[in-house]
């Protein structure tokens, strides 16, 4: 006999101690925050739209799961390569095993390897570059400026690429978030392929760096969105993939406006970080929970999760049991 179990139906009937029962409380929690009326913020670090999160993160944005994201440059335009290039991407899963000679190999074959899987770069940066250096142009010939996800949106919701997709479009985590103009920040977009050839253009006088938008202006436009957003039921959660500027950078919206615009702030409603980064002399990336009360990040009412573990196995799971989509379990 057949039976329908929900992942978080396996949550419940599998994951009870360490880890496990961390992860299985922080879903738990999410889940609560949402249906008391919250609304989620996703910090995304490490090469997750490299690793394809938007097989599930790209579902979480249609359902209403997701409200805003602060990402990584990198993360931003891999969403995009993946949907341009994704036939093109190599995987590597020996990669353990390489000497240098075989990485060499990669570099002249045009690839950019992150651990197992390499981005093309003729059929993922060379398509987009010309495509969004025409945006840049534009802008500048108009005297507008915009953030780095906003010319991303405008190609998005243009006919400009749809020609050239390889991957499935309902696993562009990008392209749902361009639909619904979701609140988007970009700290340190610079770091970025995209944001080097940006630099280039600059350096060699094509482009005017006004064009970009920056960090002290994403802050600014976080202000306001969090106030939007931290209006209803238990206010907004922070849900932390790794660590790093995409994770630090939103989370401290909270004490600038208390201490820097001196205006009352509701604190963040919910935090859970998923990381294998250990507490060490310094590493904000490791740090737990209670560190950031000290700072007015958190509060002793925050509920607050750390799971250490593998994004990449813990985060579909639980965008999985969010959506509450059903399996098959064998009775």
């Amino acid at each position: 006999m057949q039976k329908e179990i929900s992942i978080l139906g396996l949550f419940q009937k599998l994951f009870h101690n360490f880890n496990a029962r961390q992860m299985k409380d922080a879903t738990l929690a999410f889940k609560r925050h949402l249906d008391d009326g919250g609304k989620m913020l996703l910090a995304i670090g490490g090469a997750m739209s490299s690793a394809q999160l938007g097989v599930v993160l790209a579902p979480m944005i249609r359902a209403g799961k997701i409200h805003a994201i602060s990402c990584t440059g990198a993360n931003l335009e891999e969403s995009i390569f993946r949907l341009v290039a994704h036939k093109s991407y190599k995987d590597y899963p020996d990669y353990r095993y390489f000497t240098k000679a075989d990485d060499q190999k990669i570099l002249e074959r045009g690839e950019r390897r992150v651990t197992d899987t390499s981005i093309p770069e003729e059929e993922a940066f060379r398509v987009v570059e010309p495509i969004i250096l025409k945006k840049w142009k534009d802008a500048q010939a108009k005297e507008k400026k915009y953030f780095p996800h906003e010319y991303f949106y405008q190609i998005l919701l243009s006919d400009e690429l749809k020609d050239k997709y390889e991957g499935n479009p309902d696993h562009c985590w990008l392209l749902e978030a361009a639909k619904k103009n979701l609140p988007i920040v970009v700290p340190g977009w610079e770091d970025s392929t995209l944001g080097n050839i940006f630099a280039g253009y600059c350096k060699a006088g094509e482009i005017k760096p006004e064009v970009m938008r920056n960090g002290v202006e994403y802050m600014m436009y976080l202000y306001d969105k969090y106030a939007e957003l931290a209006k209803e039921g238990p206010g907004l959660g922070f849900f932390q993939i790794g660590g790093g500027i995409s994770g630090d950078f939103p989370i401290c919206v909270v004490p600038s406006i208390k201490y820097d615009l001196k205006k009352p702030v509701r604190p963040w409603g919910y935090f859970c970080q998923i990381s294998d980064s250990t507490t060490s002399y310094g590493s904000y990336s490791g740090a737990t929970p209670n560190e950031k009360i000290t700072w007015d990040k958190l509060t002793v009412d925050t509920p607050m999760f750390v799971i250490e573990s593998d994004a990449t196995i813990v985060v579909p799971l639980i965008f999985e049991a969010i959506l509450d989509r059903y399996i098959l379990e064998e009775k």
